[in-house]
């Protein structure tokens, strides 16, 4: 019997371009969804007569109760080695073989300096003031040379955008819970003192984490309150680690001077939502992963999957 396989969220409409999906040959057929399938009931009817789901990174949740309504689903394939929004008991009770992909740290590093410098220097408001006949010059740029870069996170994407602050000639400093001086003095950087000494400190704060329990919320109104209101904030990494309500309203009331954004509570952010016309503000679509080499990567290796599960030997089993 053929199989059917659906690749979700493919917003760009490239999932089938950025592998070879021909070699399942006539074994599977693929469908990629451009709309985002949003709420359980959504999901359990429209992938209710497929085989295969491809999900993108952890935008829809697979809970045990979504498993259960997918008697037909036998492959579940994550982009990345890690994913916190599928029960994998459930699965595993249900009989679903759970796989993943291999995922670069490069792109979200060098996101991270896009949104940072895009920041420093005004690079949206001066386009759009160019190109609409506005101002000649209506911002005054921050200086990255010797000024502070406090990041919260110094692991696998931390340390590399760790590095490239060096390279502009930042005093770059790190803190989390279990960073170590031993740690920081490999990669380079300062081993700040405690969070708080970090963020009144810096004049760019990045965010590096994995989101946990002792992560979320970690960023709030009092953490806010103690940065610099010429300083900036970055978020690249998950956006309940951020406090998004005090963020909104530390961004209106003008108490930092500006915060680059690519993860969302809500994604894709609807409509009207706060954050599309927050003042000081350079927020992307969560682009941090979306580039061609890790597409190639994501699909490539999902297609792998495929094969090796049909062959009954399935690889980059999760978790």
């Amino acid at each position: 019997m053929r199989l059917r396989c659906v690749v979700l969220d493919d917003f760009q409409s490239v999932a089938v371009e950025s592998a070879d999906w021909s070699v399942l040959g006539d074994q599977v057929e693929v469908v990629a969804l451009r709309e985002h399938l949003d709420g359980e009931d959504a999901l359990a009817t429209a992938l209710a007569d497929y085989d295969i789901v491809v999900t993108l990174r952890e935008r829809v949740p697979f809970p045990g109760s979504l498993i259960a309504r997918l008697p037909r689903l036998k492959l579940l394939i994550a982009s990345g080695m890690r994913n916190g929004v599928i029960d994998y008991a459930a699965a595993q009770a249900h009989g679903v073989t759970v796989c993943g992909t291999a995922s670069s740290g490069t792109p979200p590093v060098e996101l991270t300096w896009a949104l940072l410098l895009g920041l420093a220097r005004g690079i949206v408001r001066e386009n759009n003031a160019l190109r609409g006949n506005g101002p000649w010059q209506s911002t005054v740029g921050a200086d990255l040379h010797d000024r502070r870069l406090g990041l919260l996170g110094l692991g696998r994407i931390g340390s590399r955008v760790a590095r490239v602050g060096l390279a502009f000639g930042m005093r770059v400093s790190a803190w989390s819970q279990h960073l170590t001086r031993e740690r920081a003095e490999e990669v380079g950087v300062e081993l700040a003192v405690s969070k708080e000494q970090l963020l009144a400190d810096s004049d760019f704060v990045s965010v590096h984490l994995a989101l946990g329990d002792r992560t979320r919320g970690l960023v709030g109104a009092a953490e806010l309150a103690l940065m610099k209101p010429t300083a900036y904030l970055v978020n690249t990494s998950r956006a309940a680690i951020v406090d998004q309500d005090a963020l909104l309203a530390a961004l209106h009331e003008g108490r930092i001077a500006g915060a680059g954004v690519d993860v969302f509570d809500v994604e894709p952010l609807p409509a009207g939502h706060p954050l599309r016309s927050a003042p000081r503000l350079l927020a992307t679509p969560h682009l941090g992963y979306v580039s061609r080499a890790n597409y190639t990567t994501y699909y490539g290796q999902a297609v792998e999957n495929i094969r090796a599960y049909l062959a009954g030997s399935p690889v980059r089993r999760l978790p």
